[in-house]
């Protein structure tokens, strides 16, 4: 008898062996995927809206440059790819670009602060929704780390680096077995977003109510040290999403798919 979450169907591809089964595993929770898919544009609205607000008070700064007068790592970042593009920015304004491109714009902080906040709670409640998706529907029990985890990441950073060289050269590269939902990878990452998402939250109403919240202030150090931490788990979620793609690409259509319907299809032997 299969597993509950589990519903097996006959296959119509009749190239299939008749030993052969289609199995239809039931994998995210509909809250789960409408929290996924919600994130996407508010972790984007928070970031652009993020940089509006950095943008007139950055933390990492650097002696001001004798040609510019700027202090500002990213500001310096934007005016050296503006100096290569054929544009006709002012020279003066070179070190907005980046925030003219990246972020609600220069001048705009207040309106950059409403919108951060609107996003923050969107972004608090949507995480409401995920963390009751993974409840409801048993989902955490896949993100708790494992023993064999070391092992198995070891076996899928090297499948993951193969993959598009052994395609080119049309050699087969077989994908390592994986016993449940997610590989180590997979759920190393997935774990570290929440996380990263409470450090995210913590850090904003650091700042937020520095006065009313003195005892969360201090627990990262200073005002300051809050706002460090805040800027840095804005670049995780960042460069968290280049490997997820990488990850959903090497991992094929299927866990796309999972992702929208809930389900995904494992071809296979069928259980005695």
């Amino acid at each position: 008898m299969l597993h509950p979450s589990l519903m097996s169907v006959t296959p119509v591809d009749t190239s299939l062996s008749d030993r052969t089964v289609v199995t239809i595993v039931r994998k995210h929770h509909r809250l789960v995927r409408l929290a996924h898919w919600l994130n996407l544009p508010i972790l984007f609205m928070l970031v652009v809206s993020g940089l509006g607000i950095y943008w007139a008070s950055p933390v990492f700064l650097h002696p001001a440059d004798r040609v510019t007068a700027s202090r500002d790592y990213l500001a310096d970042a934007g005016a050296a790819v503006a100096r290569h593009l054929p544009s006709d920015v002012p020279r003066d304004q070179l070190r907005f670009w980046f925030y003219r491109h990246f972020s609600v714009g220069v001048y705009a902080l207040a309106p950059a602060l409403r919108l951060h906040w609107l996003f923050a709670y969107l972004f608090m409640g949507c995480g409401l929704l995920y963390l009751a998706g993974l409840v409801n529907g048993g989902g955490y029990r896949s993100l708790i780390p494992r023993r064999s985890d070391p092992r198995e990441a070891l076996a899928m950073m090297r499948y993951y680096f193969g993959l598009v060289p052994m395609r080119l050269v049309g050699r087969p590269w077989l994908h390592p077995r994986v016993h449940g939902k997610y590989n180590a990878l997979q759920r190393g990452a997935y774990l570290s977003m929440p996380l990263f998402g409470l450090l995210a939250m913590a850090s904003g109403w650091a700042m937020h109510k520095p006065a009313q919240l003195g005892w969360l202030e201090r627990l990262f150090g200073s005002y300051d040290g809050a706002r460090i931490v805040h800027f840095i788990a804005m670049w995780v979620f960042i460069a968290f999403l280049v490997p997820h793609i990488v990850l959903v690409i090497g991992d094929g259509w299927d866990t796309m798919r999972s992702m929208i319907v809930g389900w995904s299809k494992r071809i296979g032997e069928p259980h005695e």
